[in-house]
């Protein structure tokens, strides 16, 4: 059986910040600003400064078996993971997934 991969983009809303934790995401905004944005099997959070809304940005691989559905709940449970390692409360999780295999690729016409 084969494998599909996933773009995944997982979004929320930071909840209940107190003010080192807004300290902190504060002074590392710039790590995680769009322009860093990569997507990677861990995943990557990005936010703005105030930190109020976020994404995580992660590739999913899962059998072809599986539908769609299950690589976004894959992706939202990285990204409370990574969010619940930071000490980081967060809103209800909701994502979009785009299949690579399902993806059009344009070529300039010659």
């Amino acid at each position: 059986m084969s494998d599909r991969t996933y773009r995944v983009i997982v979004r929320g809303t930071f909840a209940n910040l107190d003010e080192a934790q807004r300290a902190a995401l504060i002074e590392i905004a710039a790590e995680h600003d769009i322009l860093n944005a990569t997507l990677t099997d861990e995943g990557t959070l990005i936010y703005e400064v105030p930190p109020r809304n976020f994404t995580f940005r992660c590739v999913v691989r899962q059998p072809a078996d599986a539908d769609d559905a299950a690589a976004v709940q894959r992706a939202c449970d990285r990204a409370a993971a990574d969010l619940a390692n930071r000490g980081i409360r967060h809103s209800t999780l909701r994502g979009t997934a785009t299949s690579l295999g399902d993806m059009k690729i344009r070529r300039p016409r010659r």
